[in-house]
């Protein structure tokens, strides 16, 4: 029985840590799906391995289910951390970009007519503004 309590471990970590790899290469403008899907995987993999839980007795089946949680629980805090990370860094690019839009902004202060004109419609299609 320990053995396959241990080979239910190992495949529940293989597959969170497949699942947290892939979430983690995603871009910050994805980052939505990426969180779902991990969520949705978590859940899934726990049914799995709930069911594989299901074929055993006594404290062997008590240690499957709660490693099964465990690594549900785990997969679902990665996936939140991801998450969160990739928005984070979703707004501080966008903090950047409006600041360095009011730098460039500013600097065409300096100028008159066409060349201000000019300056300005760079900033924001260099800003994207």
């Amino acid at each position: 029985m320990k053995n396959s309590v241990m080979n239910t471990k190992k495949t529940l970590l293989t597959a969170a840590g497949f699942f947290l790899s892939a979430t983690m290469g995603m871009s910050a403008y994805a980052a939505d799906p990426a969180y779902n899907a991990a969520k949705d995987q978590a859940d899934a993999n726990y049914d799995a391995a709930k069911a594989h839980c299901d074929t055993m007795s006594g404290n062997d089946k008590d240690v499957c289910i709660k490693e099964a949680k465990a690594a549900k629980t785990s997969t679902k805090a990665n996936a939140e951390v991801n998450h969160k990370t990739m928005e984070a860094k979703k707004d501080a690019t966008e903090d950047k970009m409006d600041a360095q839009y009011k730098v460039a902004k500013e600097k065409c202060d300096m100028l008159k007519g066409n060349e201000k004109d000019a300056c300005q419609e760079r900033a924001k299609a260099d800003y994207h503004k």
